[in-house]
């Protein structure tokens, strides 16, 4: 059975837009570990536009399941991840202009500092993900270059309107997830999934856990954090059982 990781980061951006205490992420995540998040996700960007330092250090020292650090692969970012020793951190791209994380990582790019830092990350005691798209290439350079787990691109199954091209999208996450297993990589998933999409991508087998933010902070605007938290993963139990 698939398991909910929690971003916190929108939490967190609506506090900046007024630099006020409040809405504080460390406390939303304590909710949501409450209602059945079986991890929490904060992404600790280079700008500080959401999340900041004094939110992953007070994250790490309360949260009761698993923290996933989600980084940029910057030397700034590897001496805090070392610092701080997260259960789990997952590398993505990362552009100051981007609203959000637009695709996954292009491995093909990145040469040996990249995989000097999932090493150094890995003798740490850190286990490391990178967030790439769906496509076989990327799962096996993420395999070649020492990762233990991928987080499968979600977002353009999620924006797709089309029933046919939805459908191939979710071949796509569905033969990334094959071949991950094949490659004993972990399987993560995530990016614009919400409550009207989940159910498609939670029935693939293999995939450990869904990592989800907006769809949530959003429901809970209405419903509130926990029985948002409780509705997402009742969904991806159904699902994925």
């Amino acid at each position: 059975m698939a398991r909910l990781g929690i971003n916190i980061d929108h939490v967190a951006t609506l506090r900046q837009q007024r630099k006020t205490t409040y809405p504080d992420p460390v406390s939303a995540a304590a909710m949501a570990e409450f209602n059945g998040a079986d991890n929490i996700t904060c992404h600790l960007r280079e700008d500080r536009r959401h999340v900041q330092d004094r939110d992953v250090r007070l994250l790490r020292e309360t949260v009761q399941t698993e923290l996933n650090f989600e980084m940029a692969a910057t030397q700034e970012m590897v001496r805090f991840a070392l610092d701080i020793k997260p259960n789990v951190v997952t590398l993505v791209p990362e552009r100051r202009e981007e609203l959000t994380t637009e695709g996954g990582l292009d491995l093909s790019l990145l040469g040996d500092s990249f995989t000097r830092s999932i090493a150094l990350l890995r003798e740490a005691g850190i286990i490391v993900s990178l967030f790439i798209d769906p496509e076989p290439g990327s799962v096996k350079l993420a395999h070649r270059m020492g990762a233990q787990a991928v987080e499968i691109h979600t977002g353009k199954y999620a924006n797709t309107v089309r029933a046919d091209d939805k459908g191939r999208e979710l071949e796509r996450i569905r033969e990334a997830v094959n071949f991950s297993q094949k490659l004993r990589l972990t399987v993560h998933a995530g990016h614009g999934l919400h409550y009207h999409n989940i159910q498609e991508v939670a029935a693939i087998p293999g995939i450990e856990s869904f990592q989800i933010g907006h769809g949530v902070v959003a429901q809970a605007l209405y419903i509130g954090l926990g029985p948002a938290v409780r509705e997402m993963k009742n969904l991806i139990e159904k699902c994925s059982s």
